[in-house]
């Protein structure tokens, strides 16, 4: 099943990474997820801002509008995560077309391997680099390609200016 709300999130990922982010969605995701599952993209381009608002959770932002705690949920300041230049994407399955699912070993269509898996697969096979194989912490829902640039890298770009017509830094 094709999710519309994952189609617009493509578009604001960094233009070298669009056609192809794109074509791997609509051409191996799509297809190999056959049951209850499809995959959606949650975040792909995040601002500065946006950054440090989710940085700020479980920090100085203890609790959300219904007063339940927040925890943390991210390392990256603003300029400091891969997302802010919009080479990262995460993840999440989508089951019945309503419910949230993280779980990574899940079968929803019975074809023997795990749903999440194979949307992993997919994009490693394509190069990308992928949340859990970090050695540090594991960020299952995380995929990010970053041309060889660390997210230094990127701020130094972004600080010296070497952005394109539409704010992207120039790769």
């Amino acid at each position: 099943m094709i999710d519309q709300i994952t189609l617009k999130r493509i578009e604001l990922l960094h233009p070298k990474l669009r056609l192809e982010t794109k074509d791997l969605y609509l051409n191996k995701i799509v297809p190999a997820l056959t049951g209850r599952a499809m995959c959606r993209f949650a975040y792909t381009l995040r601002t500065f801002q946006e950054q440090d608002e989710l940085y700020a959770q479980g920090r100085t932002k203890m609790f959300d509008n219904s007063g339940n705690r927040l925890g943390i949920v991210t390392k990256a300041k603003g300029g400091q995560s891969i997302h802010n230049y919009g080479l990262a994407l995460d993840i999440v399955l989508i089951i019945d077309g309503k419910t949230a699912s993280w779980d990574i070993k899940k079968d929803f269509d019975a074809d023997q391997k795990s749903d999440w898996m194979e949307v992993v697969n997919i994009f490693k096979n394509a190069g990308w680099s992928w949340g859990g194989d970090w050695e540090s912490f594991k960020d299952y829902p995380h995929f990010e390609k970053t041309f060889g640039l660390t997210w230094r890298n990127c701020l130094d770009k972004y600080y010296a200016d070497s952005l394109d017509n539409n704010g992207y830094i120039i790769l």
